[in-house]
């Protein structure tokens, strides 16, 4: 463990988390005098300036720098973060997502052991509050019938996939193919990644390398992120179609083919016999999965918890996507 370690956050009003994640960076495994942490911040207007700052002066063995990222959105903080690194290997992580202790280490063997050009790992979901909605929502955000075949998300299996959440990476990489676009809301880490496959590099996940990420804790705010996802995925797929993957294009197809038989109803009356067949054959899925969960975590809320929130995720990403068919072309050098 000789490498140097710059461990880059993008940040925007994260006082209720930023904390947590400075101590799981304290606590690496990895020596710490070979690591940095710096984190771009958007202008937060709550108390993490403050907090970061009282953590630099009470942990002074903590090379922790804060940086400007006056675009405040993630591909570029990532990108500002960056920039003002020095380290050889770069590790991607979050403002609201706590690593574990082996976090650094286990992508430093990675990269060393020639793995993949990209390591990443395993998200564990956790709730942002102990409401019966914040739970429901991180059991729906890694379950399979949520996600579809996200590994990241739910697997134990080691693999080469199309994308990890964050990464590490040897900063040599970036000569090769480029920063994060910054023309990107969302999917700057899949569209990353899909540069990197696409000059002949390799993603690889590795199970044991794992944090935890806080899902949202309400179902209004995890159809805003979902609606965004679907958005900017769109947009990306513009650019890079054969990315697209079936847990990708099925919520969208899904929408599509509702709306479709809606509309058909009003001409064709079997048509709505039809609709309703196909949404008591989804809502029965969906209860089936709520049920799963109330049988596994003893918590019958979850049988209405869970359902409402995959069902957000689903038509939220897709009506995100088939708004975003509609919208000007985002290209990547109006950045």
């Amino acid at each position: 463990m000789s490498k140097t370690v710059s461990v880059v956050i993008p940040c925007l009003n994260e006082e209720k988390t930023i904390q947590q994640v400075l101590d799981a960076l304290y606590r690496q495994t990895y020596p710490t005098h070979l690591m940095e942490v710096v984190i771009a911040d958007g202008g937060s207007t709550d108390k993490t300036r403050e907090v970061i700052a009282n953590y630099q002066s009470t942990h002074p063995d903590l090379e922790l720098h804060l940086v400007e990222n006056p675009k405040r959105i993630i591909p570029a903080g990532v990108n500002a973060a960056i920039l003002a690194s020095t380290g050889e290997i770069v590790v991607r992580m979050d403002a609201h997502s706590i690593p574990q202790s082996d976090y650094v280490e286990r992508c430093v063997a990675g990269l060393e052991d020639g793995l993949g050009d990209n390591v990443g790992g395993r998200w564990d979901i956790m709730p942002s509050d102990e409401s019966w909605i914040a739970r429901s929502i991180a059991l729906a955000a890694g379950h399979p019938i949520g996600v579809g075949d996200a590994q990241y998300r739910h697997s134990s299996t080691a693999a080469v996939v199309d994308t990890v959440p964050y990464g590490s990476f040897y900063r040599s990489l970036l000569d090769k193919v480029g920063l994060f676009d910054e023309t990107l809301i969302a999917n700057e880490d899949y569209e990353f990644n899909t540069r990197i496959r696409q000059a002949g590099g390799t993603i690889w996940f590795d199970p044991q390398i794992r944090c935890q990420y806080f899902a949202r804790p309400n179902l209004n705010r995890l159809a805003r992120q979902y609606w965004t996802y679907g958005f900017w995925k769109l947009q990306m797929l513009r650019r890079y179609p054969s990315t697209i993957r079936w847990r990708q294009f099925l919520p969208p197809a899904f929408l599509l083919g509702l709306l479709v038989l809606a509309i058909m109803s009003i001409f064709f009356s079997p048509a709505i016999y039809v609709l309703l067949a196909v949404i008591a054959m989804y809502s029965l899925v969906l209860l089936l999965v709520g049920v799963q969960q109330w049988l596994n975590e003893k918590q019958i809320a979850y049988v209405l918890g869970v359902p409402l929130s995959i069902a957000t995720m689903h038509f939220s990403w897709a009506a995100g996507f088939l708004v975003g068919i509609f919208s000007p072309k985002v290209k990547p050098e109006e950045s």
